[in-house]
């Protein structure tokens, strides 16, 4: 295991939460479905109660430390489904292109003239090298460093530097290496296999009309930050219950958000969960008609295996997505922030900066740094040991069936499948 240094500020009351301010008018399928879901958070809060799984759920500690299991979720999850890898906005405009890596692999999106969203390999076809550094640029063209090939957003070859010298060159089939890609409801999704069909229809079902309503193709990226964590089901599994906001976020989380209490929706692979608000308890008792969900819901939109948009109702959101990193016991988070409207006075930079600073030390300073001690936990436990999702904990529940359901789905007889508790 990789031990990351305690950097954590020292303080006890925890950085500043911003001021959680609407950022979008809901109407027609989107308020009918926000009032539905308080409704349903109004009712827990009442009962003093949560949505539950119906029993708990056991998971075998060696899925979080088998080096042979994780390779097979690799290539059994991960380069089988889409993977929902950029926000449409972030490559907006075109000939606007991002780099980044996914467990290992470089790759290059771009958008050519046309506006045509494509995605390749990161690798020159001449000698291999990295193209592009991680993160967002533009060009008509893209340029190796190494010795100047270039190359058109389309992936083909564009230019050869000292092509007369250097000698025969089939430049038709020396262009990047592609891989499947589409656009769908502000999100670029691809997949690491090289000619498979991408169903993003079927994949996405009912979660579709979730992010369709969240208008994701509105938002201005703010900033971006890369976080080191532990395996990524330990890192996932935070984002999805806020059974811990009393104890570990006691000084920020559960400053605006209830904990113990929250709606789930699962649609297909992915999921909803809403966590009832601060405000909440003071709009239970006033006429259903003047509730704002905005102000006393906050969901978090999980598309599988694990892109996270949080606040999607509000000025200022936290998109995240954890990907495994090379080895099991690594994984790598882009956390960025997006707003409704663009930071461009000085309160409005001040006001997103808050933002990224408060989601970074929560996210990365609370939450990762204790899975970097349940990481060390489950390396420790006996043989045959389990973790123990509680009832209360049903998208951490959810999470791991999905996992099990397509490692079996996709299961090729060759790699392992996950442990089962008995």
């Amino acid at each position: 295991m990789t031990a990351m240094p305690d950097t954590r500020p020292a303080a006890t009351t925890g950085p500043a939460a911003p001021e959680y301010r609407a950022g979008m008018v809901l109407e027609g399928r989107a308020l009918d479905t926000a009032m539905s879901v308080m409704d349903r958070v109004v009712a827990f809060y009442k009962a003093k109660s949560t949505e539950q799984a119906e029993s708990t759920w056991r998971e075998p500690v060696t899925n979080y430390r088998d080096d042979e299991l994780f390779e097979a979720e690799k290539e059994l999850l991960f380069k089988q489904i889409p993977l929902p890898l950029a926000l449409s906005v972030e490559i907006q405009e075109p000939n606007t292109r991002k780099a980044l890596e996914v467990m290992g692999v470089p790759i290059v999106l771009t958008r050519d003239a046309a506006g045509v969203t494509h995605a390749f390999l990161n690798i020159c076809r001449h000698r291999g090298a990295r193209l592009c550094e991680p993160g967002l640029g533009s060009g008509r063209a893209i340029t190796c460093p190494y010795h100047n090939w270039s190359y058109t957003m389309e992936g083909k070859v564009a230019g050869v530097y000292g092509e007369s010298t250097f000698g025969e060159i089939d430049k038709e089939n020396r262009g990047l290496f592609e891989l499947p890609c589409e656009e769908r409801h502000g999100l670029v999704f691809v997949c690491l296999t090289p000619g498979k069909e991408l169903d993003l229809d079927t994949w996405l079902g009912g979660m579709g009309e979730v992010l369709e309503d969240l208008r994701l193709n509105e938002l201005h990226q703010f900033s971006s930050r890369q976080m080191p964590g532990p395996n990524w089901k330990v890192v996932i599994e935070g984002f999805l219950e806020g059974y811990h906001f009393a104890a570990l976020h006691k000084d920020t989380v559960f400053k605006t958000n209830l904990g113990n209490i929250s709606a789930f929706d699962s649609f297909g692979a992915h999921a909803r969960i809403a966590f009832g608000l601060r405000p909440l308890p003071d709009a239970v008792d006033e006429p259903r008609e003047s509730w704002n969900p905005i102000t006393n819901v906050g969901p978090i939109v999980w598309v599988f295996p694990g892109l996270s948009i949080a606040g999607g109702w509000r000025d200022r959101m936290a998109i995240a997505f954890p990907m495994p990193g090379r080895s099991r016991d690594e994984s790598m988070t882009e956390q960025r922030i997006f707003t409704r409207t663009p930071a461009v006075t000085e309160n409005e930079i001040h006001e997103a900066e808050v933002a990224r600073d408060f989601f970074y030390d929560v996210t990365y300073g609370e939450d990762y740094f204790t899975g970097y001690g349940v990481q060390e936990g489950v390396l420790n436990l006996p043989e045959g040991d389990t973790q123990l999702f509680g009832k209360n904990e049903i998208g951490v529940q959810h999470i791991h069936r999905t996992i099990n359901a397509l490692m079996a789905a996709n299961d090729d007889g060759v790699h392992k499948q996950p442990a089962v508790a008995n």
